[in-house]
């Protein structure tokens, strides 16, 4: 980790920066306490100078709060097409992040953070930072995010499609929209005609599904629980590739879930593969941003291009997206369905679902405009050379339902 360094009763000091969220370390730091007042800690903070806080844990808190009523005092002006206003808006919340980012605290070799009144926070580094290596300095706002993403991780959130609890860790897209889930658990199951086994015993095994990009484990857990006999789960990040493996044993799937490290596809085929690639087509600005922000799409291309080849004749891909950026100008349908024929793919039927959360029926979110409109699509693609092969299915029913896995 980076250094930063500051002068202090009489001398310089220094020690290791921290940031989960891709800050770079503030280049001037002073040293900062209950005396400090807001409109001068504004002013330092707009400046680039950082405060290291001394004082009350909870001054801290309160001096936070008042940089944000003073940075929110001047909201973005709407840009003269929906992309600019939403680049507008990214803009100021960058500015935002920086400015708040400048309050620090300084955590001990065990995590704790050696203020008056400080809150126990060396389980919740732990889960983030993982096991302490020595003194470092980490901002309070990410910090406080640290605190709240291990309370999102002992309660868990409540998935109704599920009929349980998934426990996010820190640094992976909580299902807190759980419209998406609902599609998931509500699609008919795919009709996939039994292939015939050959004398090398090469055919179909067990039901399979594979799940790209699985995160916390939400919708490969839904599949299990739908009756699909194996899923084999991916991610790249290893936070969601432990995240998901705790909520499959959590949830008492480990025996049909495999949780597996790889770049969107796993080896071989299978009837059924969903994906719930991040919505929104831009390069994100930190790390914790990667749920949301895909930059160019990158994520939905290298599955659809790749769907094609991991599926059994007659098998499904599963693509749940927003249409939020199309609203908001980032993307077309027709570059959508584009790729889609692109990929040698075709779409066999779409459900959708408007969103249920907050800020789709809130006038004040400077993106209201395109949130009222917002719907969530499950996309069912097949495969083009599949046009021979029936695809849908009444009750979607696994005892009529024949899902598979093609042995490489």
């Amino acid at each position: 980790m980076p250094e930063i360094s500051w002068f202090e009763a009489g001398a310089t000091r220094s020690a290791r920066w921290r940031s989960e969220n891709s800050l770079p370390p503030p280049r001037r730091v002073v040293a900062a306490d209950d005396r400090m007042r807001a409109d001068a800690a504004h002013r330092l903070a707009r400046a680039g100078t950082a405060l290291l806080w001394r004082g009350d844990f909870s001054n801290a808190r309160q001096l936070l709060r008042a940089l944000a009523r003073r940075v929110d005092r001047r909201p973005p002006r709407p840009g003269a097409t929906p992309e600019e206003t939403f680049h507008r808006l990214r803009q100021a919340r960058r500015h935002r992040a920086r400015v708040l980012g400048m309050v620090l605290v300084p955590l001990d070799h065990d995590h704790s953070v050696p203020l008056r009144r400080a809150p126990d926070v060396r389980q919740a580094c732990l889960e983030a930072y993982g096991p302490a290596d020595g003194p470092s300095v980490t901002s309070l706002r990410e910090l406080l995010g640290v605190i709240g993403a291990h309370e999102w991780r002992r309660r868990g959130v409540e998935v109704p499609a599920l009929g349980g609890r998934i426990h996010p860790h820190y640094g992976v897209f909580s299902p807190v929209r759980s419209e998406y889930a609902d599609l998931v658990a509500t699609a008919p199951l795919p009709q996939v005609p039994p292939l015939r086994t050959d004398h090398y015993g090469s055919g179909l095994e067990r039901l399979t599904a594979f799940d790209v990009g699985t995160g916390t484990g939400v919708l490969a857990a839904i599949l299990a629980r739908r009756g699909v006999e194996r899923v084999v789960a991916t991610d790249l990040n290893p936070r969601a590739v432990a995240c998901a493996r705790e909520n499959i044993a959590r949830l008492g799937l480990a025996d049909r879930v495999d949780v597996v490290s790889a770049n969107l596809f796993p080896p071989g085929r299978a009837a059924l593969v969903v994906c719930n690639p991040p919505w929104l087509p831009v390069a994100p600005s930190s790390a914790l941003e990667r749920g949301v922000y895909d930059a160019g799409g990158g994520m939905l291309d290298g599955f659809l291009h790749g769907l094609a080849d991991h599926l059994v004749p007659g098998g499904e891909g599963w693509l749940i997206l927003s249409d939020l950026a199309e609203h908001l100008g980032l993307r077309t349908r027709a570059a959508l369905l584009r790729s889609v024929t692109d990929a040698g793919l075709r779409v066999l039927g779409r459900t959708e679902v408007r969103p249920r959360h907050s800020r789709a029926t809130d006038p004040a979110d400077p993106l209201h405009f395109a949130r009222a409109a917002e719907v969530t699509s499950l996309w069912r693609l097949g495969r083009t050379s599949d046009v021979h092969i029936g695809h849908s299915t009444e009750d979607g029913g696994l005892d009529r339902a024949f899902l598979g896995h093609e042995r490489d």
